[in-house]
């Protein structure tokens, strides 16, 4: 299935779920202490109930555990790929690929066939085949096998690097809306609060200050809750850019260390 549908299924999954919370629970709790409040006289107390009761944190609850869930699963993509950093796996596919070599001197330097060694690179697992490492590493490859030159091979990792990084950055845009958009809603709360305090304004200058203060409790509480969560979801986005960028160094170093040092050799 596409990803960007499972993305979207686990949304809809999670609105499905937080509303199902705030029907069930939350909205019956808040209900309860309103009631014990108006009894008793007294405002209502900061529980835990009331500070998320309204639609502002709602939506941020659900906006913030769709944003983890993203975080969670492009962190996870790159540690499953993070294996191919610890093994030399153009060492093992020239071997593979050598009709009759000796195997059993693995300190005897390795010596690139360009030709087969990309050719084994075609007839890897799509989820191998896929992977930025190599990718760009037979994309070096390939510009090495047309031009001849180290210099165009090592130049070709470059624009792989780029368009990598790009490509990181393009993933993470929605992640960057979810945590600009927590404390817009927030800030929305805050504007509604405010607006329904001032119209019973006339009510708390005659002593009944109850409908107002509530209103007040609308307008904190919701900005409250949107820059909580905006802080642990920064958290989680500066940790999946600091991945990102580990997986850019490592591939260049990879490439500079497997395929053109070894490249280089052939030369000498």
């Amino acid at each position: 299935m596409n990803n960007k549908i499972i993305q979207i299924l686990v949304l809809v999954v999670t609105i499905l779920v937080v509303h199902s919370l705030y029907t069930f629970w939350i909205d019956p709790q808040v209900l309860m202490l309103e009631l014990a409040a108006a009894e008793s006289g007294s405002i209502l107390p900061r529980s835990f109930y009331i500070i998320v009761k309204d639609l502002e944190q709602e939506l941020c609850i659900i906006l913030f555990i769709w944003g983890v869930y993203l975080c969670i699963e492009k962190i996870l993509k790159i540690a499953s790929q993070a294996y191919l950093f610890d093994v030399d796996f153009l060492k093992d596919i020239s071997k593979g690929s050598s009709d009759g070599a000796d195997d059993s001197d693995d300190s005897a330097p390795v010596v690139l066939n360009v030709s087969e060694t990309l050719e084994a690179i075609d007839r890897l697992p799509d989820d191998i085949k896929s992977t930025p490492l190599v990718q760009i590493s037979s994309s070096a490859l390939r510009r090495y096998a047309i031009t001849g030159s180290i210099q165009n091979a090592s130049e070709a990792i470059e624009p792989g690097l780029e368009g990598l990084a790009i490509r990181n950055e393009g993933e993470i845009a929605v992640l960057k809306y979810i945590t600009w958009a927590i404390p817009s809603i927030g800030f929305l709360g805050t504007v509604r609060g405010i607006g329904q305090a001032m119209a019973q304004a006339e009510g708390a200058v005659e002593g009944n200050i109850g409908p107002m203060t509530a209103s007040l409790g609308v307008a904190f509480n919701s900005t409250f809750v949107a820059l909580m969560i905006s802080i642990v979801l920064m958290l989680f986005l500066s940790f999946l850019q600091r991945t990102q960028d580990d997986q850019l160094v490592r591939v260049q170093d990879y490439c500079e260390r497997y395929l053109i040092r070894r490249i280089s050799e052939a030369h000498r």
